[in-house]
């Protein structure tokens, strides 16, 4: 009985691997088209911050960090408008089956934590 649980628990571990290989390969594919193809306003930065690949590894979360924060609509517009550009030539490179889908979240962990600061600091 123990030994049919280790190999379910070793494919688990390797399927959670191989996920977090699929993510960074994604996240830097990602980052590399928009750096290259992606043409923002200057003094607009998009940051990759992390990027979630479903189990199926068919949807992919990127999710990302615009300065300043009053262009954030205008960068996520853009990721928005050029989503299918970029995920053509993430695909391009990607050698697996099946190619996720991407689509770009606004990553708010940096506001969170900067909001909670300054709540600890009016307490101390």
């Amino acid at each position: 009985m123990q030994v049919r649980l280790l190999p379910r628990a070793l494919s688990n571990l390797s399927m959670s691997l191989r996920i977090t290989k699929v993510n960074e390969l994604i996240r830097d594919l990602v980052s590399e088209t928009i750096n290259t193809d992606l043409s923002l306003k200057p003094g607009v930065f998009v940051t990759l911050t992390k990027c979630e690949t479903s189990k199926d590894l068919r949807h992919a979360r990127i999710f990302v960090s615009i300065f300043p924060e009053s262009e954030t609509r205008y960068a996520t517009e853009t990721l928005a408008k050029e989503r299918a550009r970029i995920e053509r030539n993430v695909h391009q490179k990607l050698y697996m089956k099946p190619l996720p889908k991407i689509s770009f979240h606004v990553d708010t962990t940096a506001q969170s934590a900067d909001e909670v600061e300054k709540l600890l600091k009016k307490i101390f």
